[in-house]
């Protein structure tokens, strides 16, 4: 699920000016079309969950490895919950250190030709740009990381620990694939994940800064419930579950969760609030300096981007209920769909929503989602120290920012085990680009190369 990196966080730019940054070097050619035709033979598999088409793509992918020089039992293959997952293992030259694991999904979500401009799993390369479904999310990563893998296996590199990937492939729906590799690999030393963080052009083209994903928000689906005898429309009741529910939810959405922090949130509103302009500038400098400022807390809870970035969020996101046009309803449902601050467990946030509803006669049930509490990731000095490394070869200078996402993605599984996790996708682009999940999907081919670099730079520094 690649979500936008971060937040609005183009005035960090101003940090260091974006036009003294030089442009990334140009990669092999034979590399860079290596990684574009693995995208685009990935894209014309339909990985669509319920489906039956991310076993080929696996298969096809365990075939480039084994092409490289892996053996085929070192890559392997296996069902899981309706879907397969793809394990492949780069053997370290020390069997006592831990591995690295390097986690992306391999399923898509589903895409209806006839909405889109082109088929969505017919690539298309056309104006500087690979169409498709998946393109982005994740696909164009797939295809970076399998082109890095087997190009180091060709030169006959050793690294110090043994690199394992793992491709899920359900993770855009219930996530049980990544849920069964990371039960099997818990022992990792830490994962970068490529579906998470990534680096932000602004509307120039010019880099702006690059996003270390090491926390996410719970992502949380929960049901409430109000019931009622129902009868004949011509006899209304004052207990009609419609009226009641609708009282229900104008109390949650006139609640606020409590502002909280994080080592990642503080850092990267510090980063940020030194160069953001106007009353929102203003706001984070406040913030940063007391966290307890309820002004600043105010401003900065008015504004879209930033107000998932200070707390707990739940929102009304469906409706349900009635039975006849001339009956009165007998049972209503709403979905509340919440992104929990990473650290609070959501049955914390269940009895919340319970006592803010202050109906005892509805009922407020989690639902099954396949998401899991997971807390953040420590920023750890030898992974800031690395991707630094990797995106400064890109772009001399540029900010790296810890980021904070919203949206879930497999590093759940591996957090909640107390493995940390670190979003480190290599793909920069601009946020009109982001139609991850919509129409028209894509991904600039001008980062191929880049991202290229920086994974083998990130690979050879973290796997030593």
């Amino acid at each position: 699920m690649k979500t936008s990196v971060l937040f609005a966080f183009a005035a960090s730019a101003a940090l260091l000016s974006s036009s003294a940054l030089a442009a990334p070097a140009k990669a092999d050619s034979a590399l860079h079309d290596q990684a574009l035709e693995l995208l685009k033979r990935g894209i014309a598999f339909r990985t669509v969950i319920p489906g039956d088409q991310v076993k080929p793509y696996a298969e096809y992918l365990k075939g480039v490895l084994v092409q490289a020089g892996f053996k085929p039992d070192e890559v392997k293959i296996e069902p899981v919950a309706g879907s397969s997952i793809l394990v492949a293992r780069y053997a370290g030259a020390d069997r006592s250190k831990k591995p690295i694991v390097i986690i992306d999904h391999m399923d898509v979500v589903e895409a209806k030709a006839a909405d889109w401009t082109r088929d969505p799993f017919t690539p298309v390369v056309e104006n500087g740009y690979v169409y498709g479904r998946g393109s982005l999310d994740d696909k164009f990563d797939v295809s970076i990381v399998v082109t890095v893998l087997s190009k180091l296996k060709r030169e006959g590199w050793k690294p110090g620990r043994e690199v394992v990937l793992a491709l899920s492939g359900d993770e855009e729906t219930m996530q049980q694939t990544a849920r069964k590799f990371a039960g099997d690999l818990k022992n990792a030393e830490l994962v970068l994940n490529g579906d998470a963080g990534g680096g932000q052009l602004g509307e120039d083209g010019k880099p702006e800064f690059y996003a270390l994903q090491a926390a996410e928000k719970t992502y949380a689906d929960f049901q409430v419930t109000v019931t009622d005898p129902g009868g004949h429309s011509s006899r209304p009741s004052p207990t009609n579950p419609i009226y009641r529910l609708a009282r229900d939810l104008d109390r949650l959405a006139a609640y606020e969760f409590p502002a909280m922090q994080s080592e990642i949130t503080m850092a990267a509103f510090k980063a940020t609030a030194a160069g953001k302009p106007g009353p929102l500038g203003d706001a984070l400098r406040r913030y940063v300096a007391n966290p307890n400022d309820k002004q600043a807390i105010e401003t900065l809870s008015a504004d879209r981007d930033m107000v998932g970035q200070l707390r707990t969020t739940c929102v009304a996101t469906m409706i349900n209920g009635g039975h006849a046009t001339n009956a009165l309803p007998q049972k209503v449902t709403a979905n509340i769909n919440c992104r929990i601050f990473p650290g609070t467990p959501s049955e914390e946030v269940r009895k919340t929503i319970v006592k803010v509803l202050d109906d005892p006669t509805a009922t407020v049930e989690r639902q099954n989602d396949g998401a899991i509490d997971a807390g953040p990731s420590p920023l750890r000095p030898d992974v800031l120290a690395a991707v630094t490394k990797a995106v400064h070869a890109r772009y001399p200078g540029l900010p790296v920012l810890p980021a904070m996402s919203a949206g879930a993605t497999d590093s759940m599984f591996f957090r909640a085990l107390g493995v940390p996790a670190y979003g480190v996708a290599g793909v920069f682009m601009k946020s009109s680009d982001d139609f991850a999940h919509g129409l028209n999907e894509r991904v600039p081919t001008a980062t191929i190369d880049g991202a290229l670099a920086q994974w083998e730079s990130i690979l050879k520094d973290l796997a030593k």
